[in-house]
């Protein structure tokens, strides 16, 4: 299998995972204080929304990579 193959099948699943979950969360720690023998930190839960178009725009362009024959060295 080709590497353009394999970056084709990576962009279509990320595609779908785009656009079946929108979005995804991750952990952010924002200040952290040391008073002595304890320790404190604050963590914050950040979203980041994927939008529609970005879903389908990297489906699409993956699809395209997969299905359309590439040029052929001679």
């Amino acid at each position: 299998m080709s590497t353009i193959k394999i970056v084709a099948i990576l962009l279509i699943v990320v595609g779908i995972a785009g656009l079946v979950y929108g979005g995804f969360v991750y952990t952010k720690e924002t200040h952290e204080a040391s008073l002595g023998s304890i320790e404190m930190s604050i963590q914050e839960k950040r979203t980041v929304n994927v939008p529609l178009w970005a879903g389908v725009g990297v489906l699409l362009v993956g699809g395209t990579l997969l299905f359309v024959p590439g040029r052929k060295s001679q």
